[in-house]
């Protein structure tokens, strides 16, 4: 399609606009390509007819296109050889064996964020299949609990919840125990009918302060067998990108879509998510915004499915995420 000198300037280009957010003009890249000025411009004028290159209105260089962008990461874009720094903040993650699957996976996309400033999302696969192995609760005041969910494959659940009464820390006590007597190694998706017909009849009626905080676990269970875990971390990264400083109505729309559950779910369900590996989706590839690119892929731990993915610009680091990415999947697996 094109020949490598082509394929050198596009490199360049798109690795330099990668990480200045400014158009490359011809003369920059004289001395690194070795050739004249007028014949980088030759060459530009080329990748631009191929479509693979923007000229913009307020320069003279040039800046990647969508399928400039998707050139380089299909046949030119090698993954990137991870910094020291960038293992050493992840195995601090991974050293910590006091951590649950769920929250390494949380936390080593948390560190993701911090490190490329780009958002982080964690999709885990619905939890029905899990087996209960705990229940607490902890006492935040006199009216609110955090109800904390813990299954066999590690997978951990936090729900604040709000009591309409006063409840005693003995009558919380009593409830839990209850509770965990009848329900530890029960599937998530059948807790629901385990507390109806072999708990709730254990609890009087007369027992006010007990039934309320039976009611309100009730609802904690009901949710978790309905529901599949999503973690999105720094979403206000959007913000600090150049290219979307002056675009308010631009970072509202798609932060608005961060805060939309269903739709955030939503890139878990793209066809090529299936492969294993690791699968990007640039600009209008994706239904999440023409100006945002999507590197994602899925992983399977002793059944427990899920994924990660991180968003940002289209002018993205793809070989540093894509780095960054394997070494997560490689170690949480």
């Amino acid at each position: 399609m094109i020949n490598e000198r082509q394929t050198e300037l596009l490199k360049l280009i798109v690795e330099d606009y990668i990480k200045t957010a400014r158009p490359v003009s011809s003369k920059s890249l004289c001395e690194t390509l070795n050739c004249s000025s007028a014949t980088i411009r030759n060459e530009m004028s080329f990748l631009e007819d191929m479509e693979l290159l923007e000229k913009t209105h307020t320069s003279s260089g040039r800046v990647p296109s969508e399928k400039g962008y998707r050139y380089y990461v299909d046949n030119i874009m090698k993954p990137k050889e991870l910094t020291g720094e960038d293992m050493l903040n992840l195995q601090t993650v991974f050293s910590n064996k006091s951590l649950v699957l769920s929250d390494a996976i949380t936390r080593s996309m948390e560190i993701i964020s911090d490190l490329t400033n780009y958002t982080s999302i964690v999709l885990g696969g619905s939890s029905k299949d899990n087996l209960i192995s705990k229940v607490e609760v902890v006492p935040t005041s006199e009216t609110n609990l955090v109800a904390i969910v813990v299954t066999d494959r590690g997978h951990v659940e936090h729900r604040n919840v709000t009591l309409d009464e006063k409840v005693s820390l003995v009558e919380i006590k009593q409830t839990v125990d209850l509770i965990n007597k009848f329900i530890v190694g029960t599937p998530i998706d059948e807790v629901s009918m385990k507390l109806e017909f072999e708990v709730k009849p254990r609890i009087g009626e007369s027992v006010k302060q007990q039934r309320a905080v039976y009611d309100a676990l009730y609802n904690v269970f009901n949710d978790l067998s309905n529901d599949a875990t999503v973690h999105v971390n720094r979403p206000s990264n959007i913000l600090k990108e150049p290219e979307f400083y002056n675009n308010m109505e631009k970072i509202q729309n798609i932060l608005e879509k961060f805060e939309d559950k269903e739709f955030v779910r939503n890139i878990q369900q793209d066809d090529e998510a299936n492969d294993g590996g690791i699968n990007i989706y640039i600009g209008s590839e994706s239904e999440f915004d023409d100006d945002v690119a999507i590197i994602k892929t899925n992983y399977n731990i002793n059944g427990e499915e899920g994924t990660i993915a991180l968003i940002g610009p289209k002018r993205m680091e793809y070989d540093r995420v894509t780095a960054l990415l394997n070494y997560i999947k490689e170690n949480i697996e």
